[in-house]
């Protein structure tokens, strides 16, 4: 179960927390992961109870990635020289989280930092580290990334968002067999490749961005919507449910389902052959 952008504060919508905590308890994932933006504004302790209590009476584990709201802005010095201390204090020791199960690696790396407002990246270091832990991971091993950032434009959003060392970013997942990539950041939801912006990758990583989850900020063609996937892997195929809040009904809908062949069932997953019909 993939959220994010909760934004506890001002923005933070308490009956969605509610709809979204009932979700997450009927569903039981394997893992819940929010990619960042867990306050509204990092300088105020208050936000970071209200979103430790929350995030308590959602079910684990738990990945968490800090998003740019969760660095301090006010307080420059923090911002500067502690970025992350309200994060660790709070919601985990771990900036760059890493999850296992057998046959799946999920992975996190802390794209938001303390010099920049809005913008994030992955430093050489962070790059060269998130490499060496994707290839100690077996062949048929799904990996999965969970940035804050996203690291293309989806169609008809604000362009010039993205993370500032996109094509590094993006080079590293493809030619680690990263298969997808979690992220939010602009509060629109969109489901789609890294091939959509660079053609010329390899094999490309399935995108899966979320919207904000929780608060009031939705952005374009979701504004005053709230959004999270479901994500289900199995040995052929990823298939990515994106559930929709509508108010009509009161609650979180599945409004589009998207099935990926796994790169380890081949180019494509077909069915077996006691599934296909022959008959002319």
């Amino acid at each position: 179960m993939h959220v994010s952008d909760l934004h506890a504060g001002w923005p933070f919508n308490p009956d969605l927390a509610r709809l979204l905590a009932a979700d997450a308890h009927a569903l039981q994932p394997d893992l819940l992961v929010v990619s960042g933006d867990l306050v509204q504004r990092a300088d105020f302790p208050h936000q970071w109870q209200v979103i430790k209590a929350y995030l308590r009476q959602l079910p684990g584990p738990q990945l968490i990635v800090p998003g740019n709201h969760d660095v301090p802005l006010l307080n420059v010095f923090d911002r500067l020289f502690r970025p992350y201390r309200q994060f660790t204090r709070h919601i985990s020791s771990e900036i760059n989280p890493v999850f296992e199960l057998p046959g799946l690696a999920v992975v996190g790396g802390c794209t938001a930092h303390g010099w920049t407002v809005d913008g994030g990246r992955l430093s050489r270091d962070q790059i060269a580290k998130l490499e060496g832990i994707f290839r100690r991971y077996p062949s048929g091993t799904c990996k999965i990334a969970v940035l804050h950032h996203h690291v293309i434009d989806p169609p008809g959003s604000q362009p010039g968002r993205i993370i500032s060392n996109a094509d590094d970013v993006v080079d590293l997942f493809d030619r680690c067999g990263v298969e997808v990539l979690m992220c939010g950041h602009i509060h629109v939801s969109y489901i789609g490749s890294t091939l959509d912006g660079r053609p010329d990758l390899e094999r490309g990583t399935i995108i899966c961005q979320s919207g904000t989850t929780t608060s009031t900020r939705g952005k374009g063609r979701e504004a005053g919507k709230n959004s999270y996937n479901v994500i289900e892997i199995d040995d052929t195929t990823i298939r990515i449910t994106q559930q929709l809040f509508l108010e009509n009904a009161g609650r979180f809908v599945p409004v589009a389902q998207h099935i990926y062949p796994r790169r380890s069932a081949g180019v494509y997953a077909l069915p077996e052959p006691s599934a296909i019909d022959d008959r002319r």
